[in-house]
């Protein structure tokens, strides 16, 4: 059977990228349990856990008590999706904001797979650089609970001209909830008060996103 594994495959000529999810993941396990060997394990994984998204969404000691691989084992994989996603990060690490297509690749690597709600800042100068990035809230699976006051303080601190905000839906749904659109009024509101323009407000998915001032709610 060795002769079937994954890391034997690619010592014997073939290329990683060919491996399937399931190989890639058994690369990561190294041995299986004492009752199913390593592919056996992967494959039933990658079926429990719902492909690579369910895996990456699996906390640390749940994966690791409940399809037996071990805290070792769990921190590899988990250390794998980190590498994935900052070389993501990376490749994305352009400091001027030129469309909510852009935000959205900034984020998505980060909130895409996330349970909760989370809402972001991005504090830009005249020239739409990025001069910092924050998280403001950590709401429920149904809302972010925010304030302007929370989202402008770093922005005048940091001398802001402007701001985009964003915020993921888990439910992969991208369609504005009313709570949604009024706090993006509340933060408009208050922009013009303080001077500081909210430029968007772009709603994050898996593989996709809204921006609520192309679809006319800002």
């Amino acid at each position: 059977m060795q002769g079937h594994l994954p890391i034997q495959k690619c010592i014997a000529g073939g290329s990683v990228q060919d491996l399937s999810d399931m190989e890639l993941l058994a690369v990561l396990l190294g041995t299986g349990t004492r009752t199913v060997d390593v592919l056996e394990l992967a494959s039933c994984m990658v079926k429990q856990l719902g492909g690579l998204k369910g895996i990456y969404g699996s906390g640390l000691r749940e994966m690791a008590q409940k399809h037996g691989v071990g805290i070792r084992k769990a921190i590899r994989i988990h250390a794998a999706f980190e590498l994935g996603k900052r070389l993501l990060s990376a490749q994305n690490s352009s400091p001027v904001i030129e469309s909510p297509e852009r935000v959205w690749k900034l984020l998505q690597p980060e909130m895409a797979a996330l349970k909760r709600e989370e809402f972001r800042v991005f504090i830009l100068n005249n020239k739409n650089s990025i001069l910092k990035k924050s998280t403001v809230s950590v709401g429920t699976v149904s809302e972010a609970l925010v304030h302007p006051r929370e989202i402008f303080r770093e922005a005048i601190r940091e001398a802001g001209a402007s701001i985009i905000v964003a915020h993921n839906h888990p439910s992969g749904v991208l369609v504005p909830s009313r709570e949604d659109i009024s706090t993006t009024r509340r933060i408009k509101e208050a922009g013009v008060i303080i001077g500081i323009e909210l430029l968007d407000h772009v709603i994050i998915g898996q593989s996709s996103y809204l921006s609520m001032k192309e679809a006319g709610y800002l």
